[in-house]
């Protein structure tokens, strides 16, 4: 899972160097000389990029939902794409 603290920052200033505790705002510690992004700026993109990493999520089941739906135009039951799968 992404940081959601990490990736904000990266949005604002993409090479930045930072290392966050968990998600904790407050223990971000701006390493090798990266100017500080105010934590108001930080705040203001997070939102965005937690709608980006759902939308990612979304992407990636409608692109499997996509390929199960080729794999039975083939021919291929349920049973031998979820064998396919590894499930």
């Amino acid at each position: 899972m992404k940081n959601k603290i990490i990736e904000s920052i990266l949005k604002i200033n993409p090479q930045a160097e930072v290392s966050v505790s968990a998600e904790d705002i407050n223990s971000i510690v701006w390493e090798n000389g990266t100017t500080p992004i105010p934590v108001a700026d930080i705040q203001a993109q997070i939102p965005i990029v937690e709608a980006e990493i759902e939308q990612e999520k979304l992407d990636k089941e409608q692109a499997n939902q996509s390929a199960i739906d080729k794999l039975k135009a083939l021919g291929l039951t349920d049973a031998e794409i979820e064998a396919f799968r590894g499930k």
